[in-house]
């Protein structure tokens, strides 16, 4: 057995980390976190200044059962991530392992190449126990939030238990929330802009450009008579102004401008980004991919300079330090860039490569030389009144870091205004004419927030930190408080007036289509209702300065100034207060809207949260229960907040005979998991591609012989049958789905032989509610 034992986290690192260190050192993963929180109140003793209560973790009892063996005899060395998670589980991992915290040997390292690796060996530290005190903090408070709002949400909130509150994904909910308030209430507006096609000589040549006017006319009519005004007029050059201009190059990536820009150039959400920046990482390939600092070590500087004047010449380069504008980010952390900037590509799979080459060229693109531009705008005369046109252009005269990279920004309500070339243009200079047009646009609501620009306002307002928004993002999501929608958008008309060269002014109106959106984040009326409650009744917690404060006091503890029960006793007292005065007081909420009246039964119409999600009813139930309403569940795309009586009326066309087969009604209707057809005692999922209010009769009858279909046998007298499914035949027995051997002869086997295969399968673990419920 090797003398020296290291213990990393993840396998793919351990491999990676061996091939460098040889026969000394043994290897091994932990395979990430080892211990956490015991469940429920057993995790934290509050009354004991908040002493956390840390079980090994399951899965990972084996795990650690192998690391007490090996590190037997051997000197145990701890390399997990250099972060405060990473630093944690070092700590973790000498509890477990009973191993000397203040002597066990201790390294951190940027990169997994061989010279940080060796290097690092050459200097071990101890395990910083103020980093791993801020992340403890972390924990225990997140579980408190946790632990003492969800219950409230449960007994409060008509949607039932599987509810949640935490600390930093509630707040990343009212931002989505708050930002949807504002685009509902946005006022649209019209104006219209005129915009000329001017031509000028250049070499002989006729050239086209634009010239617009910088005024904007709220009034179709003000918008003609302009257009009139200009008949038969001249154009006249009045000004040219050339100024000189640059433009400089982003700072290298730190975890959160990696999501965005991946997000903008290569539309990865940002889970998958921080899943191939880890492999990426642990492969060697680039440096750790946590990280808010935008600082590059000398080694890189070097590094850059050298590929730079290879690739491109001496006077693209130019050496630059950057300084991060987040407050506490660890500047003797790297930015994330390439291990080694020789590698403009590496072997790998196609989407880590393209990760990777974004990398590469942001890297590089930091340490070039300005862009330098020639911007000229020139000021045009119209001879038939006062006002003057303007026209841009902008000419680079030399590329500098656009040659590598250029920058992109989620500002999508602004218009393409990309600067074209202009002809040569000269002070009283005579312009022909092709035409003008005044064309009706509209003012833009606010956009809906990305994963990347999320990811971006949260960092703005200091809430989170590089290891958090992944897993924020996607728990708000998996929750059922935000969803990605698809809109399709909707067409609507605009006018146009045309002053053509031969002096007429036409008029026409034409098409657009508006509002299309793809992978935006919307609330769903469970993200309103549970975000609503908690703004009302714990503001303070919602709070986006009170998040940041608690961040910064995160960063105090790391830093040694300040003692983590302190600071937990300071947060607990008056929000556990907090929480009880809302358990007596609070009334219970469903965000009931009254609708309207039921013209059939003249009952109310009300359109309401529900246990199973959002909801209409007809009616109430009476005292008696002699009377009960009428319910059924929204159609995809509607809301509680926004639905019509006409609308929520339509909902109860269901269940709907569609027709019959084998002399049976086919029914559609909607249930707990979805829609289905319900045929002769049986039901059948409908496709997520079926519409239960049209589909037809032809459409589910597909549905229904191809179930049949893929039914191979079935043991008459039972409830037992062998079925097709996605990864080939299995047994089915009542809820129970049971693996077949894969040698099995589906035709030969017997009810004998499949008896014990289905005895000592596991038992179907429950779905939707009443599995929440169980875990409760």
């Amino acid at each position: 057995m090797a003398k020296n034992l290291l213990i990393v986290e993840s396998p793919a690192k351990a491999k990676t980390i061996e091939k460098y260190l040889g026969g000394e050192f043994k290897v091994v993963s932990s395979k990430g976190h080892i211990r956490d929180l015991a469940k429920g109140d057993k995790g934290i003793d509050i009354a004991n200044g908040f002493k956390p209560n840390y079980i090994i973790s399951e899965d990972k009892e084996e795990v650690v059962k192998e690391l007490k063996k090996l590190a037997k005899g051997a000197e145990v060395w701890l390399a997990t991530d250099e972060d405060r998670e990473g630093e944690a589980i070092s700590w973790h991992l000498c509890e477990a392992l009973n191993l000397d915290v203040l002597n066990t040997k201790r390294i951190v390292f940027h990169e997994i190449t061989k010279s940080a690796i060796q290097e690092a060996i050459t200097k071990p530290r101890k395990v910083d126990l103020n980093l791993v005190d801020a992340q403890q903090a972390r924990r225990v408070l997140d579980r408190i939030v946790g632990f003492e709002l969800s219950p409230i949400l449960w007994r409060k909130l008509s949607a039932g238990s599987g509810l949640s509150a935490g600390r930093v994904q509630s707040v990343a909910v009212r931002l989505i929330v708050e930002k949807e308030r504002d685009i509902t209430s946005h006022n649209t507006k019209s104006f219209f802009k005129v915009v000329a096609i001017l031509t000028a000589e250049r070499d002989g040549k006729t050239i086209s450009f634009k010239a617009e006017l910088p005024k904007k006319y709220e009034l179709q009519g003000d918008a003609e008579k302009f257009l009139i005004s200009c008949k038969t007029a001249s154009y006249t050059v009045a000004n040219v102004d050339v100024r000189p201009g640059k433009r400089t190059p982003a700072a290298p990536f730190t975890t959160s401008t990696l999501q965005q820009e991946a997000s903008r150039k290569l539309y990865m959400n940002v889970s998958k980004t921080m899943m191939l920046a880890q492999r990426l990482y642990e492969a060697g390939h680039i440096t750790y991919m946590r990280t808010d600092s935008v600082n590059l070590s000398e080694t890189a500087l070097k590094n850059a300079q050298q590929q730079i004047k290879k690739l491109y010449g001496e006077n693209y380069h130019k050496q630059r330090h950057y300084t991060g504008k987040t407050a506490n980010a660890q500047e003797a952390h790297e930015a994330i860039r390439p291990t080694d900037l020789a590698n403009i590509e590496v072997d790998v799979e196609s989407d880590q490569l393209r990760l990777y080459q974004l990398i590469w060229r942001r890297t590089i693109a930091s340490q070039m030389e300005d862009a330098v531009l020639e911007k000229t705008t020139a000021t045009i005369e119209i001879s038939t009144n006062k006002e003057n046109l303007s026209a841009s252009g902008e000419v680079i005269k030399f590329d500098g870091f656009l040659k590598v990279y250029m920058e992109d920004t989620d500002d999508e309500n602004e218009e393409d205004e990309k600067e074209s070339l202009l002809p040569p243009l000269k002070v009283n200079q005579q312009l022909g004419f092709k035409e003008m047009t005044a064309v009706q646009r509209f003012s833009a609501p606010p956009s809906r927030y990305t994963e990347a620009s999320l990811v971006k306002k949260l960092e703005e307002l200091g809430i989170g930190r590089p290891s958090t928004y992944a897993p924020t993002i996607n728990t708000v999501q998996q929750r059922g408080y935000v969803e990605k929608k698809i809109k399709e958008g909707t067409e609507r008309p605009y006018l146009v007036y045309t002053l053509t060269d031969a002096n007429e002014v036409k008029n026409q109106t034409k098409t657009e289509i508006t509002g299309v959106e793809k992978n935006k984040l919307s609330p769903t009326d469970l993200g309103f209702l549970t975000n609503d409650f908690l703004v009302e009744h714990f503001k303070n917690v919602l709070d986006y300065t009170f998040t940041a404060r608690i961040e910064a006091e995160f960063d105090e503890i790391a830093e040694g100034k300040l003692k983590w029960p302190k600071m937990l006793d300071t947060f607990y007292k008056p929000f556990h207060t907090l929480v009880d005065h809302t358990i007596e007081t609070a009334e219970r909420v469903s965000g009931e809207r009254e609708l309207g009246i039921d013209p059939k039964s003249g009952k109310p119409v009300i359109a309401r949260m529900g246990r199973y999600g959002p909801m209409v009813q007809i009616g109430a139930a009476s005292e008696d229960e002699s009377e009960k309403p009428k319910f059924s569940k929204l159609k995809p795309n509607q809301s509680i907040s926004t639905i019509t009586l006409e609308e929520a009326l339509e909902c109860f066309a269901l269940p709907r005979v569609v027709g019959q087969f084998e002399e049976k009604d086919l029914t559609v209707n909607i249930g707990r998991f979805g829609a289905y057809v319900a045929h002769d005692g049986k039901f059948y999922s409908l496709k997520k591609t079926h519409d239960p209010y049209i589909v037809t009769s032809a459409e589910v009858l597909e549905v229904i012989e191809e179930k049949r279909n893929s039914i191979l046998r079935v043991f008459e007298g039972t409830d037992i049958s062998i079925v097709v499914g996605r990864w080939g035949p299995y047994i089915k027995a009542g809820k129970k789905n049971v693996k077949l051997p894969k040698d099995a002869d589906v035709k030969k086997l017997t009810l004998e032989e499949i008896m014990p295969l289905i005895e000592a399968a596991p038992e179907a673990k429950p779905r939707g509610w009443g599995a929440r419920k169980k875990k409760k």
